[in-house]
């Protein structure tokens, strides 16, 4: 199992979710993530204390050599092959499922054996809950199983305050029975005081642009900070969408994207070539991009937005 690179908790709770299926069917399951770049270590801190999932993390190098005829790959929280985890397993892998809440986008995982698309969902974690909920005997999901499901519920609705529906709550409610704590599923937003100070200094240098306020900080930023940023930004009035791009230490730049809702904050990303939903979306500038051009480009798809 694995999603796109540099997960979060809606990605790594997808996966979690494809392996309590893959468990209660006596399938052995591996997940294929970065843990040391990602945005949900404290949930796979949390899965790893469980004796099922202690040994269930591969790393990008480390899984090709799993694979063999029989091995099916479920892709999660995607349906774009460059934004994968491991690139490689498409290629390696003759059946792979593709279970994502993004709409399909010029580029998309071809020939997928199973395709569960749905884009009207508020996460990739509310469909794993809905397709585990088709077991035709009741399910023995594990706590920690449930509280990652949730997280990313929690995550991609901005806890319980956009995208939701019908199907939002009932998942929950599931998650609820199996023993999921809503107070747990916090302390895996938690941040540290050092990442919540580099936060608040994020929001300093944002400015104000029809509607959207931009943030462009200077500093090499943590990728889940920068996120964290976008989100708080939204709490200011007159605010209808963020962005905040960065540089991310390594010589590139990145920009993270959020919308209240009524601003579609996936298409502005797109045209820069990066993709998500209409309330939260990203994109990795080309190496060699400095901070300045990323910003000016950012400036020239909003005003293409609003043409």
């Amino acid at each position: 199992v694995m999603g796109h690179r540099f997960g979060d908790l809606d990605s790594i709770g997808a996966a979690v979710g494809v392996c309590c299926l893959a468990r209660q069917l006596s399938v052995h399951a591996f997940i294929v993530a970065d843990t040391k770049h990602c945005a949900a270590t404290p949930l796979i801190d949390m899965v790893r204390r469980e004796p099922e999932y202690k040994d269930i993390f591969l790393t990008p190098q480390e899984a090709p050599s799993k694979v063999d005829a029989h091995t099916l790959l479920a892709v999660v929280d995607t349906n774009r092959p460059e934004q994968v985890e491991c690139p490689d397993l498409l290629n390696l892998c003759k059946r792979v499922a593709v279970i994502d809440h993004h709409r399909v986008a010029a580029t998309y995982i071809h020939d997928a054996a199973l395709g569960f698309i749905e884009p009207y969902a508020s996460s990739a974690c509310e469909l794993m809950t809905e397709i585990i909920q088709e077991l035709p005997e009741a399910t023995d999901m594990l706590r920690c199983e449930a509280e990652a499901l949730m997280s990313g519920i929690v995550l991609d609705t901005k806890s319980f305050t956009i995208r939701t529906g019908e199907r939002t709550f009932d998942a929950a409610a599931v998650l609820r029975r199996h023993g999921a704590d809503t107070a747990a599923v916090k302390r895996l937003f938690q941040s540290d005081m050092e990442d919540t100070v580099a936060k608040y200094k994020i929001l300093q240098s944002a400015k104000l642009y029809r509607k959207v306020a931009v943030a462009a900080p200077e500093e090499p930023q943590e990728r889940v900070v920068a996120a964290q940023a976008a989100d708080e930004l939204l709490n200011v009035s007159g605010v209808d969408a963020s962005i905040v791009v960065a540089p991310d230490g390594k010589g590139g730049v990145f920009a993270s994207a959020r919308s209240i809702g009524e601003l579609n904050v996936q298409l502005i990303m797109e045209k820069l070539g990066g993709g998500g939903n209409r309330s939260a979306a990203a994109v990795q500038f080309q190496q060699g991009e400095t901070l300045k051009e990323a910003v000016s480009k950012i400036y020239a798809a909003i005003d293409d937005y609003f043409a």
